[in-house]
């Protein structure tokens, strides 16, 4: 149980109801879990991201959608999940830019999180090329690129 379930426990098994819900795929139902969850307890960021995340999938309002996620974002800035969530959000509404924007905005509040960086790589963001001036299929970039990825793994940067 974390912290912030601990000071209400009865919001936290409603929310993990809603969850259950959510992970099922009916998010009509899940979306009404997470409100009596964020009723009982406003103050918790997850809470209230999750609603945002379950109204755009359930009822397509993004802009009701986007403002809890931000809520949430306002309220603990180091919370992995909820960038998560808002970058699902943006790309529900087709927004792909600013769902790459807010995983980048992350990884600086994350200490570089692998789960934003696996969700960017998933979206297509590469890194640029080695060489700018050549193109990206030039074979100096593809091979310089090469070694520049293994040295990072190795590095366990990547």
């Amino acid at each position: 149980m974390t912290a912030e379930a601990a000071k209400n426990p009865e919001a936290e098994k409603i929310f993990k109801a809603g969850m259950t819900l959510f992970r099922s795929g009916y998010y009509g139902k899940a979306v009404a879990k997470m409100q009596e969850a964020v009723e009982l307890d406003k103050q918790n960021p997850t809470y209230i991201s999750y609603l945002g995340l379950l109204v755009a999938l359930a009822h397509k309002k993004y802009g009701e959608a986007e403002q809890l996620c931000h809520t949430a974002l306002r309220m603990k800035r180091t919370e992995t999940q909820s960038y998560l969530n808002l970058a699902e959000v943006y790309i529900q509404d087709g927004k792909k830019g600013d769902a790459i924007e807010t995983l980048t905005i992350g990884l600086q509040y994350t200490k570089r999180d692998v789960r934003l960086t696996r969700a960017l790589r998933k979206l297509g963001v590469r890194r640029p090329p080695v060489f700018p001036f050549l193109e990206r299929r030039h074979f100096l970039n593809r091979h310089v690129g090469k070694v520049r990825h293994r040295v990072l793994q190795m590095l366990g940067k990547e």
